[in-house]
This record gives structure tokens, sequence and C-alpha cells, in this order.
């Protein structure tokens, strides 16, 4: 019964996702709602990210300075470390976790209320293919904005590290640098990049998803929005696990 369940759901995920990828009818409405979502879930999730990142760079920090370095290990190995957490799993993995409940949550909540009232069947009703005019913009937009919202991520917690360096004088200014400087390996920065591009097409189909296809009321609306967040987490971490494996 429950696998039953499952590959009905997937399919008229799948059957969704085919009417939502085709050539918009009017470019120039597309384009609007293209930068109104940009700056609704990607430029609005700029101050929690950078929020977020700056603290957990600074505890990451700290926590390796004080319990994992000791005198038989360089005096970088803080940098280093916080470097590596913050490139491979912190700004690409753990905060579109993070996004997934606000933005996911903010996706499905909009759609299930345009569906309970009405308003997406009034698309329909006047010919417009509702689903490549709502969800399009919303994937393209989150797809756009969420490789910079990494990158911020990362500047972030790396001077969240600096200001735990200087203001509390856990390491030095210069062995932090030191750590952040050693065996740089490019192809980390990417596949965060490559990975938080997947995220992003996963929290923002599958929150349209579950927002597009409510039926009933509003308490529906929010049962929706909770159905959302939590299989898009849950599918950001098995997708996490085999991209991990693939692109290392």
């Amino acid at each position: 019964m429950l696998i039953q369940k499952f590959l009905t759901r997937f399919g008229r995920y799948i059957e969704l996702m085919g009417r939502t990828f085709g050539r918009p009818d009017n470019w120039i409405m597309f384009g609007k709602q293209y930068l109104k979502e940009m700056a609704q879930l990607g430029v609005d999730s700029i101050g929690i990210v950078l929020l977020i990142s700056f603290f957990i760079g600074a505890v990451i920090c700290i926590q390796i300075k004080l319990n994992i370095q000791s005198a038989w290990m360089p005096l970088w190995v803080s940098g280093y470390v916080t470097r590596e957490i913050m490139l491979l799993e912190f700004s690409s993995s753990i905060m579109c976790l993070i996004l997934s409940g606000k933005v996911g949550s903010n996706i499905a909540s909009e759609l299930g209320t345009m569906r309970t009232t009405q308003q997406i069947d009034a698309l329909d009703i006047m010919g417009v293919n509702s689903a490549n005019y709502l969800i399009l913009p919303k994937i393209i937009g989150l797809l756009t904005m969420m490789p910079f919202l990494v990158i911020f991520s990362t500047g972030s917690g790396i001077l969240g590290a600096y200001c735990t360096a200087w203001i509390g004088h856990v390491i030095t200014a210069s062995d932090l640098t030191a750590g952040l400087q050693h065996d740089f390996e490019s192809w980390f920065f990417w596949m965060g990049v490559i990975k938080s591009l997947f995220f992003a097409f996963i929290i923002s189909s599958v929150s349209s998803f579950f927002g597009y296809t409510v039926e009933g009321g509003s308490i529906d609306v929010g049962k929706a929005s909770t159905n959302a967040v939590v299989s898009s987490s849950m599918l950001i971490l098995f997708s996490d696990l085999f991209l991990t494996r693939l692109l290392s």
C-alpha cells in the first residue's frame, strides 16, 4: 500500500514536471516572474545564510582548535579543517537543508493557497499552462541564485573564523590564513556548487508539487507545506550521499 502510494505520487510528480518544462506562452511575463522569484527565493535568503554561516564558521574554528588540535599537529590545522567543512558540506548540503525549511515552505504555501482559492483553476480555464507559468520561474530562479548563496555562505563562514581569531584570540590570523591556503583544491568549491544545483532543483520542484496538488482547505495547505519540507530534506540527504560519492 505504501509503495503504491509512493509510485502514484511519483507519477504525478513526473507528469507535473512534464507540464512545467515547456516553452513559456509569454516571455515577457516569464521574465517578470523569473526576476520576482530570484528576489523572493534567493535575495531574501541572503541574510539568514550570512548569519548562520558566520556563526557556524566561528564555532567550527573554535571547536577544532580546542578539542582536536594538539602539540603534534601544525598550528594551521584549524583553518584547514574549517575551510574543508565549509566547502564540502556546510555551504552546500547543510545550508540547503536549512533553506528547504524557509524556501520550501514558502513555495508550497504560496501555491497551495492559490490552489485552494481557485486561482490556479482560473488560469487553466483561461488556457494558460499554470504549471509552466507558476512553477518554472521558481525552479529557474532558485537554480540561478543557489550558487551565489553557496559562495556567500563560504565567505561568511571564513569571515566568522577570522573574527574568532581577531576577537577571541583562539588562533592567530596568520595561522588561520596558512590553514585556509594549505593544499587548496579548487574542485572542492565546484563540487559544492554542483551539489547545490541539484539540491535547489529538489527544493523548488518537490515543494511546488506539494503546493500545486493540494486538495482541501487551509489546513491541507499547512500539511502540504510540512510534507514539502520533510520530503525535500530527505531527498537532499539521500542525494548528498550519492553525489558526494560520484563527484569525489
